[in-house]
């Protein structure tokens, strides 16, 4: 996981606790465990002045909501952030968009694997940056890569309209979410 800044963090107390009127608990980084189970027996040890506390998350950062709930934590979240931090930051949003709004993962059933092959497969790059409408980068980059243009003469590309391009292009199915537009 990447840096300590934005590392995942989770505030564990325990209902016990907390229907006692008491917050008690703990911030474990999720950086200083291999998998869930040996986040969870650090939990347990934590709170092993209860009999069979049973975990609350009361708070987390910089871990997405479709991974963690008041209370559970998924067990494929360090599969899930092993995969991330092998991406660049505007990748790692991306993915997460994809896993989260687009897949639906992990709920799919795909393993981590299958989630980053099939983003790869729709991730198109992040546009938003070196021209004024993210759609119409995309289109110079789609006719680029696509070849779509390369046996035109160089009089009849001067003429290709891309922004017309881009929007028949993005009313046609592409989605904002699915190239990254930001």
């Amino acid at each position: 996981m990447k840096s300590s800044e934005n590392a995942p963090k989770i505030y564990v107390g325990t209902y016990g606790m907390y229907n006692s009127g008491s917050l008690f608990g703990k911030w474990f980084d999720l950086t200083d465990y291999a998998d869930a189970k040996e986040f969870y027996q650090d939990c347990y040890e934590y709170h092993r002045n209860e009999f069979d506390p049973e975990l609350m998350f009361q708070d987390w950062e910089n871990i997405p909501d479709f991974l963690i709930s008041e209370c559970s934590l998924d067990d494929k979240v360090f599969e899930y952030f092993q995969a991330r931090d092998e991406m660049d930051d505007d990748t790692a949003k991306a993915f997460k968009l994809y896993c989260e709004q687009i897949s639906n993962w992990p709920s799919n059933g795909k393993s981590i694997d299958e989630q980053a092959e099939s983003f790869q497969e729709s991730y198109r790059g992040y546009f938003g940056g070196s021209m004024m409408d993210a759609k119409v980068e995309y289109a110079y980059q789609y006719v680029d890569e696509t070849g779509m243009l390369a046996n035109a003469s160089s009089v009849l590309e001067r003429y290709f309209d891309y922004e017309a391009f881009a929007r028949d292009l993005f009313s046609d199915g592409y989605t904002g979410r699915r190239v990254c537009i930001g």
